[in-house]
């Protein structure tokens, strides 16, 4: 699984997951690699961390929920590489709150960053891969909420099941260009975030007491996405496209 000369962009990539996914890709020996997010600080130290593994990179402080942040990154990506082979689309927002209690702004919030911004890329990526005749892949970074979602998790679970359907109806259009669009249904996963976050609702002990409960006797962690990614857009996968993948220790509509 190698990207030898291969320029992909990372959206959310400065990190946590995004972040790993980027140096994934940097390990397999991609040419460029994209990234982009709204924490400058974080952009440099995870461009310093890939161009260390042996791949250039590049850092887009952009805000996902305007146009016209999310319009330059593939033109900024063409403009510095003069090429687009791989998008990942990694970056998105898990607020809080059920069908009773969301507020308006906090759905369209969502929706913006989990849905509007992969179009947007998804629109720009293909029209950079289709001009250049190079075909490509994209990955968009989904979650096992598409089955339905915790109650919490109303304008999460609505907006990822939205990105599944445009993942499935991209991959048909593009598929004759040569381009792939596959999406993986990650299940519960370790991130800085996540970490946070546990701690605050279950409390300091909540990792190790929620993996003696797991089928596999762990949560997945940012490596275990990573790989997928990488397999997703590599040659191995080269005749996989519009593809939903349940990364989940648990089978979904069993009991």
């Amino acid at each position: 699984m190698q990207m030898n000369g291969r320029v992909v962009v990372v959206s959310g990539g400065t990190q946590g997951l995004g972040k790993e996914i980027a140096c994934t890709f940097a390990r397999a020996d991609a040419e460029g690699i994209v990234i982009t997010g709204r924490n400058r600080t974080n952009g440099m130290k995870a461009v310093d961390e890939i161009e260390q593994l042996g791949s250039k990179a590049l850092f887009l402080e952009t805000d996902l929920t305007r146009e016209e942040d999310c319009r330059s990154i593939i033109p900024k990506t063409l403009e510095r590489f003069g090429a687009v082979h791989g998008l990942v689309n990694a970056a998105g927002t898990t607020l809080r709150g059920s069908i009773e209690d969301i507020s308006l702004a906090d759905w369209d919030y969502t929706f913006a960053l989990n849905v509007r911004a992969p179009f947007m890329l998804i629109q720009d990526a293909a029209e950079g891969m289709r001009s250049h005749g190079l075909g490509g892949s994209i990955v968009n970074i989904l979650s096992n909420c598409v089955h339905g979602g915790p109650v919490e998790l109303c304008a999460y679970s609505s907006a990822k099941g939205a990105l599944a359907v445009l993942t499935k109806n991209s991959a048909h259009a593009l598929r004759h260009y040569g381009i792939r669009v596959n999406g993986i249904n990650m299940g519960w996963t370790l991130t800085d975030n996540e970490d946070a976050l546990q701690r605050k609702l279950i409390g300091e002990n909540w990792l190790e007491e929620s993996e003696q409960k797991q089928p596999f006797g762990r949560i997945l962690r940012p490596t275990d996405i990573a790989s997928l990614t990488l397999y997703l857009l590599s040659d191995l996968s080269s005749l996989m496209t519009g593809s939903l993948i349940d990364y989940d220790q648990h089978v979904h509509g069993c009991q």
